[in-house]
């Protein structure tokens, strides 16, 4: 078994045995020291959380018993036997800016429920998103 399987398993139990905890504590204490109820919600969020973390591990321990050692499960390997390819970024681009700028004009206009701004937002962040995705598609001159 491997270590994000193990890991998620751990999750599981943690999450199970607080649900219990909760149930335990909801059910019989309240603020005013009377008897009350169970707090529903908490027990549903804990019981689906535990759920989601065993089905995860249970995916991962099945796929990961088809993969080959990974470097996080062996003991003698280097933080750069993890490392891959990093990617492509291009450094002269001003679109990324451009982009962050559009996000946060759509932010200020959703806070402040300002419809020209959310739609300049929008405008702003679509252009500079095709902008940046055809930066390198275009010929040189039409930049």
């Amino acid at each position: 078994m491997k270590s994000s399987s193990k890991l998620l398993y751990g999750i599981a139990v943690f999450l199970g045995l607080m649900a219990v905890i909760y149930i335990v504590g909801t059910g019989f204490v309240q603020d005013d020291a009377n008897r009350g109820g169970t707090e529903w919600v908490g027990v549903v969020a804990l019981v689906l959380s535990t759920a989601l973390a065993v089905m995860l591990g249970v995916y991962l321990h099945f796929t990961d018993s088809r993969a080959d050692v990974l470097p996080e499960d062996w003991e003698e390997a280097e933080v750069e036997d993890k490392a891959g390819i990093l990617g492509f970024f291009s450094p002269g681009s001003i679109y990324p800016a451009w982009m962050a700028g559009a996000v946060g004009l759509l932010g200020l206009g959703i806070a402040f429920w300002h419809f020209w701004l959310m739609a300049l937002g929008a405008v702003l962040l679509i252009w500079g998103s095709y902008r940046l995705n055809m930066q390198y598609g275009m010929p040189k001159e039409a930049h």
